[in-house]
């Protein structure tokens, strides 16, 4: 037997089964066990809402032999031929492909013979908003005067293409995008009686992705189970599958703006555009990304508003404290310009680049946000004394020749202790323990030591990077971590690098010929 999609599967079949719909399925429910039944609905609203399944089981409830508080029982005769589409009395037509004069010629002409089996004849038009001009004056008469045993229920996605003289003759209905919350637990549900295993974070992403559509969130859903079948469905599956970011590379690229790092902003670039994922999903991710920081920031409740695990949570609020709140509306506009922009861009790798490189150079534009996120630049200089941040000169190859090759018998002068540290800082500085963006510091920390005693310096060039190295707590805890790992206790302070080469520090070389992270001691 051929597999049915979870989407076909699941679809409710009664109206206690319709989730995010509540208020539409009450006065349904109410007009059924009342018998206030209309002649004319017009359920309006995004896709993957509800609006057809709704109009299937208000179908079998009007027709229904035992109602049960306003719901179809399920169990009669008719029921079930209206459930397994047995009957010639609930009528569904596609608009998009029956849209011509002739095809509503056909209805009416139907509508004039009773029903067969049934109590009312129900014709469910979806996608009514495509039918031509003619189509609808065609429509419009015997939607107004329809003979007492018909109902016409119209679906549509786009309810202003409709004419306002069909609106007027249908009691409408607006169906309302399904909330994250509520789709993730449809989907812990469903995923319950499937007998599959999932991580919470996994299927609330996947709800989150679904955009307010029950059917999106079940199609990308059966992605993801093609993906793993039997084992576990996690969320770096998901991420996977879904072609989607971790909010670790986002925190990575946020600090890189935030410090006007432009090189790391081209590397995750290059990093996106060559894993093949979708530069356009990317901007939208992106763009909700700006908005969670944003509601962070203003907002002490914001953290419920916000589908992450907890633990994404507390390091997202760590990293919501970098940067100015009108930073984050520039980053926001310029991010939902580029999404609207890449759709019919022939270089989306190039869009993506120019619209970060904007990011991180406010000079670059002049609204206002921009020439506020230029003065608490030069602000933040001022306080740092650090006046050549002013005028960036790029050092010549030959002079970082010299940098690079600094004597070999320095290096092996080093205390034993020092040495060690030196050759383990990567696992330093990539500890669980260590959050964003301290993270992201010590990455970019040069260490240097001293011919004597035991102390530590961790070099930085970015006023952002000594900020946070000067805090008590961070030295703490690297102090803490050395002292776990490698049994040594030391000293550490923080400097700029200039300022560490004035006193006579020593750099430790064979830093720069690796990967951040990834530090190695060379004899």
């Amino acid at each position: 037997m051929s597999y049915t999609a979870l989407y076909r599967k699941f679809r409710p079949k009664g109206f206690d089964e319709v989730k995010g719909q509540d208020q539409v399925v009450t006065v349904l429910k109410n007009q059924i066990k009342h018998d206030k039944i209309g002649h004319a609905y017009m359920f309006s609203g995004t896709r993957g809402t509800g609006k057809t399944s709704v109009a299937k089981i208000f179908a079998k409830a009007v027709n229904c032999e035992n109602t049960v508080d306003g719901s179809p029982c399920g169990v009669c005769d008719t029921c079930k031929k209206i459930g397994e589409g047995r009957t010639l009395d609930v009528i569904e037509i596609d608009a998009a492909t029956n849209n011509g004069v002739d095809n509503m010629r056909e209805v009416i002409e139907e509508v004039k013979y009773s029903p067969t089996d049934t109590k009312y004849k129900v014709y469910i038009i979806d996608e009514v908003h495509m039918l031509s001009s003619g189509a609808f004056n065609a429509l419009l008469k015997t939607l107004e005067e329809p003979p007492e045993y018909a109902i016409f229920i119209l679906a549509t996605t786009e309810p202003h293409k409709v004419l306002p003289t069909i609106k007027s003759r249908c009691q409408k209905y607006d169906f309302r995008r399904i909330s994250v919350e509520t789709i993730s637990e449809r989907l812990k549900e469903l995923m319950d009686k499937e007998g599959n295993t999932y991580e919470e974070e996994a299927l609330k992403f996947i709800a989150r992705k679904g955009d307010g559509s029950m059917r999106d969130s079940l199609s990308l859903l059966d992605q993801c189970l093609s993906f793993s079948f039997d084992e576990t469905l996690t969320y770096d599956k998901v991420l996977e599958v879904l072609g989607s970011v971790d909010t670790d590379l986002f925190n990575k690229l946020y600090i890189a703006i935030v410090r006007g790092d432009v090189p790391t902003c081209m590397d995750v670039a290059e990093e996106i555009s060559m894993s093949g994922l979708d530069i356009g999903q990317f901007a939208l991710d992106f763009t909700w990304y700006f908005r969670n920081l944003l509601l962070l920031r203003v907002s002490k409740s914001a953290a419920g508003r916000i589908e992450i695990s907890s633990d994404k949570l507390a390091e997202l609020k760590e990293v919501a404290k970098i940067g100015e709140e009108n930073d984050l509306y520039r980053y926001i506009r310029i991010f939902s310009k580029l999404s609207a922009d890449i759709k019919y861009s022939t270089s989306k790798r190039a869009e993506l680049e120019i619209a970060l490189i904007k990011l991180c150079r406010p000079e670059m534009e002049e609204d206002r946000e921009s020439l506020i996120a230029r003065i608490n630049k030069l602000e933040t200089i001022i306080e740092n004394g650090d006046f050549t941040a002013l005028k960036k000169v790029e050092l010549p190859s030959e002079a970082e020749e010299v940098v690079e090759n600094e004597p070999e018998e320095a290096a092996k002068a080093l205390p034993d202790d020092i040495k060690k540290i030196a050759a383990s800082f990567g696992s330093i500085s990539n500890a669980k323990e260590v959050v964003q963006p301290l993270k992201t510091v010590l990455n970019n920390a040069r260490p240097y030591y001293q011919e004597s005693g035991n102390l530590l310096v961790l070099a930085v060039n970015e006023p952002f990077d000594k900020e946070w190295l000067d805090k008590e707590e961070n030295l703490e805890l690297i102090k803490k971590l050395i002292a776990e790992k490698l049994h040594v206790s030391v000293e550490i302070k923080c400097k700029f690098e200039k300022e560490a080469k004035q006193v006579g520090d020593v750099r430790m070389t064979g830093f720069d010929k690796v990967a951040p992270g990834l530090l190695t001691y060379e004899d």
